[in-house]
């Protein structure tokens, strides 16, 4: 048979119970699509093929006995590079910690390795999570799979072409501002953030803390169901972890089913800086939710317009706080010891080489707003529009039941278009940010394409520990889209090498 690298996991996972394929032979064909084009896309920086045909084998062995651990058991993963593994290197995109080989796992990647998956390797992304494009990696950008001379999104681009490129049928991502949602939206692939709290941050390289949430990269919303439920859930490791059991996701994802659901169209996502494509995309999507039984209103939140400012101040300090444990002296880096210079010489040669330009933009910033006389002004302000913003979600969700946008204005840009204008790389973040300051759960789902062919994608949001309605709303979109015309995967050309077949 064809190997089925362009299956579902579910499905992959369904050939793997009835013996039509192995775990091996699955892992072998990821294994030689990521060997295939990996140079083109620059998506993975460390691949452990070794360990990960171990894990498959190790899989088979179970499978053989009747004794899977869980529904994906023997199913490929990539995962982003700032989460800990143990034995392959953790660098978070950064020179900072090139080479570094963390000596426990996150709490993420302990739990689907407890589930069977089988754990192909580290994926790339914006140094430190800073970036909107994948570009700010010290490794190179990533390209995106529908065009190699576009940006992938970011910050984690990596995973996000790992699984529209058929290189992974799973990937993990993390989302501060939209890393994961924000390269959804731009690779034709479904990123979901859950509820702040609702997966572990547990060794995961943090960023901005508060703000920081792991979540799922897939093809299809089923998978990001199963992929989430494997993933999430309490951790005592993490004492922002939220002490209470997962809603039922993959059974809202395979309900199809909107009828009766109140839907709210925020009015402040559209209009002047977003793409034609983009809004008649989302004009559509939104009649076919209301074609569907839903119910759809209009919904203002005002203070939404001052998010981006806000997330541009608490981000930045909470980041300047984390990034201080980068001195040189316990681990990572370290450059400028000659046995001449002090300690503070050589942390501040250190850091002047291997942060990137952008991680320097930001520590700057964040220290700065953090300062003795500013600290009120700029920090404390910042936390008061986040309070604003969580309340006019809380007044939106008395009236709807979800609330939809475009996940993002523009459609994939070119590569280095953005990178001399950081405000226009902020912005591509702007419809997803006010979530991770609320800390509800939120979700890109594809709606389909640009005159240009380029993937759109709609953002759902909804109250935190309603997670399910995300994959409600999600599966009802996807389940309307094949209808139209297929799987949006199957309306793009394979790149050259691929070993894919679509």
């Amino acid at each position: 048979m064809t190997t089925p690298l362009t299956r579902p996991a579910h499905v992959q996972a369904e050939l793997l119970a009835t013996g039509e394929i192995s775990a091996v032979e699955l892992t072998r064909a990821h294994l030689e699509q990521i060997e295939a084009l990996n140079p083109t896309l620059n998506v993975f920086l460390h691949v452990d093929a070794d360990g990960a045909l171990e894990a498959a084998a190790a899989s088979d062995g179970r499978r053989r006995a009747g004794q899977p651990r869980s529904p994906l058991d023997g199913v490929p993963v990539a995962v982003k590079d700032n989460f800990c593994t143990v034995g392959m290197p953790t660098t978070c995109g950064s020179r900072m910690l090139e080479g570094w080989v963390p000596p426990y796992d996150a709490t993420v990647v302990t739990r689907l390795r407890q589930a069977g998956l089988v754990i192909l390797g580290k994926t790339n992304m914006d140094e430190f999570a800073m970036g909107s494009s994948t570009e700010t990696s010290a490794f190179g950008p990533t390209r995106n799979p529908w065009d190699v001379e576009r940006i992938p999104g970011g910050s984690g681009g990596g995973s996000a072409a790992a699984v529209a490129g058929c290189l992974a049928p799973l990937a993990l991502g993390s989302d501060t501002g939209g890393s994961i949602r924000q390269p959804g939206a731009v690779t034709g692939t479904v990123g979901v953030k859950p509820t702040y709290g609702g997966v572990s941050r547990y060794g995961v390289v943090a960023m901005a803390s508060s703000l920081d949430q792991p979540g799922p990269v897939t093809r299809t919303v089923l998978d990001a169901a199963l992929l989430h439920e494997a993933m999430g859930g309490h951790d005592p490791m993490d004492s922002t972890s939220i002490a209470q059991p997962l809603p039922m996701l993959a059974e809202a994802a395979r309900r199809h089913d909107v009828s009766g659901l109140r839907v709210g169209v925020v009015k402040e996502f559209g209009g002047e800086g977003y793409d034609p494509d983009v809004e008649a995309r989302f004009a559509e999507a939104v009649t076919w939710l209301r074609e569907g039984g839903a119910e759809v209103v209009e919904v203002s939140c005002p203070s939404f317009e001052y998010a981006l400012a806000a997330y541009y101040l608490i981000m930045p300090a909470e980041l300047s706080s984390n990034l201080a444990r980068f001195d040189a002296v316990r681990f990572g880096l370290r450059l400028g010891d000659d046995g001449d210079n002090d300690m503070e010489t050589v942390t501040s040669v250190t850091r002047g080489q291997g942060f990137g330009r952008e991680a320097k933009r930001r520590l700057i910033i964040g220290t700065y707003a953090l300062s003795s006389g500013y600290h009120d002004q700029f920090y404390g302000s910042a936390q008061k529009v986040r309070t604003l913003v969580a309340q006019d979600f809380e007044e939106a969700f008395v009236r709807c039941d979800v609330l939809v946008s475009p996940t993002t204005p523009s459609v994939a840009f070119r590569l280095g278009e953005r990178m001399s204008d950081p405000m226009a790389m902020y912005k591509a973040d702007l419809c997803t940010i006010p979530s991770n300051l609320a800390g509800n759960a939120s979700a890109s789902f594809p709606v389909g394409l640009s005159e240009a062919g380029l993937p759109v994608g709609l953002q759902v949001i909804a109250p935190p520990l309603a997670d399910d309605r995300l994959y409600r709303v999600g599966g009802f979109l996807e389940a309307h889209l094949e209808q139209l015309g297929g799987p949006l995967l199957a309306q793009a050309a394979p790149l050259p090498g691929s070993k894919a077949v679509w």
